[in-house]
């Protein structure tokens, strides 16, 4: 559970229930993909019990698992198939079919083979920490992580997050602790790293299982190469990579964290218990590694200073992303996403 993490904070104003979210969430349930549907996503049970709870509470931290289910389809199955339309199409007409005809035989053609194709389905952890204000997705896809977000959005009126946001850049925090040899306090560097020049020829340098404590790391930084890349581990207790675009990935939890845990003490609520309990302190620290949160309004409201450090870009690095009508969020539910 939770591999890797894209975390964003969620404005202070929204405080919904479990009980509205299950609601929203019921909205939207996942169904496989129709014959003729190219893509089909929506929550399933994330205990995996048929007809469960969509949105799981264990310890107070809300979880949820959006599942999306797309049909394989090769463009050179398609081609060869617009192909041929277009050859029966000349052979019964003497004309080749033109440019607006030809689209509307690819659209066709796709309906033709759809049935025939072979299914892919992913699913997603998806955790709400109801009184952090956090929402943490376990991908490290953006693209992914936005469709996600722009869903809960939509079916959860007053519902606004940011991507969290930090006063100093991973990049800048990295570079310093590279050539300085300098972790953060509860931080310690590991063997990985990925350094990229910032001119035109974008050059790359990856380390893998190798010391970075080395003269060589040093000055690729002193000649312009920049971090993207950078394997951590915190506490002793839990590892991982951090990118320059503030995506914990990787992410790997150490013997300690299992001392003193009965070998047949398993299942979903203590895999829940574990992550969330030691991502929940993870963050924090790591913001506080990055300088601090950063100060960007969500959905009007800047983050309150009691709530656990963090903050705020949205998905395009730029703004909140927030939902359409502003209806209280406490006495007016919502609905649901990916």
């Amino acid at each position: 559970m939770f591999k890797n993490m894209i975390v964003y904070r969620i404005a202070p104003q929204w405080q919904g229930s479990l009980e509205q979210l299950e609601e929203a969430l019921a909205k939207s349930p996942f169904a496989e993909c129709g014959a003729t549907q190219e893509k089909s996503l929506g929550w399933v049970p994330p205990r995996g019990e048929q007809h469960g709870l969509l949105a799981e509470s264990v310890g107070g931290q809300w979880i949820l698992r959006f599942m999306v289910e797309s049909k394989m389809l090769p463009g050179s199955v398609l081609a060869r198939k617009v192909k041929e339309k277009a050859a029966r199409i000349e052979a019964e007409t003497g004309r080749k079919p033109g440019k607006k005809e030809s689209k509307e035989l690819k659209e066709e053609a796709k309906l033709d083979l759809l049935p025939m194709a072979f299914t892919k389905q992913g699913s997603m952890w998806v955790w709400i920490d109801p009184e952090a204000h956090w929402l943490v997705l376990d991908t490290g896809s953006q693209s992914r992580a936005d469709e996600v977000v722009s869903l809960l959005v939509e079916l959860l009126p007053g519902f606004a997050v940011a991507l969290l946001d930090t006063q100093t850049s991973p990049q800048a925090a990295m570079s310093h602790w590279l050539k300085e040899q300098e972790p953060p306090v509860g931080f310690t560097v590991d063997r990985e790293c990925e350094l990229k020049s910032a001119d035109e020829s974008k050059a790359v340098v990856r380390y893998a299982r190798h010391p970075l404590d080395i003269d060589e790391v040093r000055a690729h930084i002193e000649a312009g190469k920049l971090p993207t890349k950078l394997a951590l581990t915190w506490d002793d207790r839990v590892s991982f990579v951090l990118s320059e675009g503030l995506q914990i990935k990787k992410i790997a939890f150490l013997d300690s964290v299992f001392e003193g845990q009965a070998p047949d003490d398993q299942g979903f609520d203590t895999d829940v218990a574990i992550a969330t309990g030691e991502l929940s302190k993870l963050i924090p620290d790591l913001i506080e590694a990055l300088g601090g949160e950063g100060r960007t309004e969500i959905g009007g409201a800047a983050p309150t200073a009691s709530a656990t450090p963090a903050a705020a870009r949205s998905s395009s690095r730029g703004g909140t992303i927030t939902g359409p009508a502003e209806a209280p969020v406490d006495t007016d539910p919502g609905s649901a996403p990916f």
